[in-house]
């Protein structure tokens, strides 16, 4: 169901709002926004009720949210590491036991299962523990090697960029407009946050946990409204800008960036392929390919909606996975037990069924699924395996972004490869083998940021040390690891030259000076100097 603009959110004739108005009025006294603002109704995907009136920011008050932004980072910056990451490693904690709440917002906004609610909220956990721990090591300064040994000390220091602009999705609420800020504020900077309006009540509560956890008013500004404004007003005005969204919104976050010449990282969309070889253990592989292609009912950009089986085990792993795709149960309980939440919106449904029913009409077979759920929900859809899926198909090579996979039966590992390389995206894949060397030459060959062996995503999304993003059309820049907090951060060469300058010296002529540093260069390089 589409927002909803309301005139005056106090005389809203619903009977009865999925999230107590009260919480809402609390979390939404965070947005930057003027007196009266225009407000905008949501509304949960699970049931169709509404959620709460959400306060729209204007452009003047994304200008505000930046003048408070920068005059808070000052003080920031200046605040010693080891403070700011005790304030993260508080927030780690608070989300851990305050868990709840945060796991009701988020089913009640994006509409997922409970159990994939929590990834979120563990990822958001792990990340913050991670460069809180790990930030020193990231950012301190280092020495490098000067032009002449001992003369020469170069040492690279590190400074925030600013004010970093984020704008994220609405399929990872939590996740996506947190875990990309906390490496921003450890190095320094401040944020303008504006999360999108279906799951804002998500990213407002972690934003008061921030608070919570001792993180000075001011330096995470969160503004509301549309894309095409509020969004790209962020754009405009990040000393950096994280976007996660769209590769055809992404292009235009970086041509906006570029104008500027500021760093710009981008998640973007993905067509992840999942290749089970002949020496897989299939009852695993079954189990990580349910999990890999129907989390978060497949709205999710490492989310697989490619199979590539080996040919001579694709009939025994059809006959466990297709039944076990049947028996996902459905449903939109605030609780753990169901396995499969809803798709988030109208257009999201009408993509999925416009992506089924092109490709059923073009002689595909639906294995399992194929069909709409009301009964459950406005947007459910059952989970949906197809096969016989051919190029004019659309959801061949275009992201579907929900409940629905293709199986295609290869009879080698190129071929699995050339499957998995023959799409505009790079984001994700996934190799299932019991020879994990094996599976590691077939996961180089394959053009994707991120490559899990004997397992769908979690395992590569989950090692928050090690970068993660996309080649291709799915993304520039990487988040997670030393590359995730460094990009946030201006790099300087501060070199101390000692003894000698660069100058002849002792009244040396010009051709000595040359001839003396033309042996001294030889004789570094036979001394193996770097």
């Amino acid at each position: 169901m589409a927002p909803e603009t309301l005139a005056d959110p106090e005389t809203d004739p619903t009977a009865t709002y999925a999230v107590d108005p009260a919480l809402a009025r609390r979390l939404t006294s965070l947005v930057v926004c003027a007196p009266r603002p225009q407000t905008v109704l949501t509304h949960t995907p699970m049931t169709g009720a509404p959620l709460a009136a959400l306060p729209m920011s204007t452009v003047e008050d994304v200008d505000v949210a930046f003048a408070g932004a920068r005059a808070a980072q000052r003080s920031w910056e200046r605040t010693e590491l080891a403070h700011r990451s005790r304030v993260l490693l508080r927030f780690h904690d608070l989300v851990l036991s305050g868990q709840v709440e945060l796991l009701d917002l988020i089913q009640l906004e994006s509409g997922k299962a409970r159990a994939h609610a929590f990834e979120e909220v563990a990822d958001t956990a792990i990340v913050a523990r991670h460069y809180a721990r790990r930030a020193y090591g990231y950012l301190r300064p280092r020495r490098r090697q000067g032009l002449f040994p001992l003369l020469s000390q170069a040492v690279e220091v590190r400074h925030p960029k600013g004010v970093v602009g984020i704008v994220s999705p609405w399929n990872y609420p939590l996740s996506m407009a947190i875990t990309d800020a906390i490496p921003a504020l450890l190095a320094g900077n401040a944020v303008v946050l504006r999360p999108d309006t279906q799951t804002a009540l998500t990213a407002l509560k972690a934003v008061a946990l921030l608070r919570e956890a001792g993180l000075p008013e001011g330096v995470l500004q969160v503004v509301l409204g549309d894309g095409p404004t509020i969004g790209q007003a962020v754009v405009d005005r990040g000393d950096y800008v994280c976007f996660t969204g769209s590769t055809a919104t992404g292009r235009s976050v970086a041509e906006s960036a570029a104008r500027r010449l500021v760093g710009v990282s981008l998640e973007l969309g993905g067509k992840n392929t999942m290749y089970v070889a002949a020496d897989a253990d299939l009852d695993r592989a079954v189990e990580g390919a349910v999990r890999a292609c129907f989390s978060s009912a497949g709205q999710l950009c490492v989310s697989v909606e490619r199979l590539a089986v080996h040919e001579d085990v694709a009939e025994a792993f059809l006959q466990r996975f297709v039944p076990a795709v049947q028996q996902l149960r459905l449903g939109p309980e605030l609780a753990y037990g169901t396995e499969m939440g809803t798709l988030v919106s109208a257009a999201q449904l009408e993509r999925v069924v416009a992506h089924v029913e092109d490709a059923r009409s073009r002689g595909a077979r639906v294995l399992t699924g194929g069909i709409a759920r009301p009964d459950l929900g406005p947007y459910f859809y059952e989970p949906t395996v197809l096969t016989d899926v051919t190029p004019e198909m659309a959801c061949r090579h275009e992201e579907t972004f929900g409940p629905v996979v293709s199986v295609y039966v290869v009879d080698s590992d190129a071929e699995a490869v050339a499957l998995a390389n023959d799409s505009e995206y790079g984001l994700n894949a996934s190799v299932w083998t019991r020879d994990v060397a094996r599976g590691r030459r077939i996961a180089a060959a394959i053009k994707a940021g991120t490559v899990n062996i004997n397992e769908g995503y979690a395992a590569a999304w989950g090692s928050v040390a090690a970068p993660m993003g996309g080649m291709k059309d799915s993304g520039l820049s990487r988040r997670h690891g030393e590359e995730g907090i460094r990009k946030y951060t201006e790099v300087q060469n501060i070199t101390a030259q000692h003894v000698l300058g660069f100058g002849p010296p002792f009244g040396m002529s010009d051709e000595a000076w040359a001839t003396t540093l033309t042996l001294a260069l030889s004789v570094m390089k036979r001394l193996g100097r770097r």
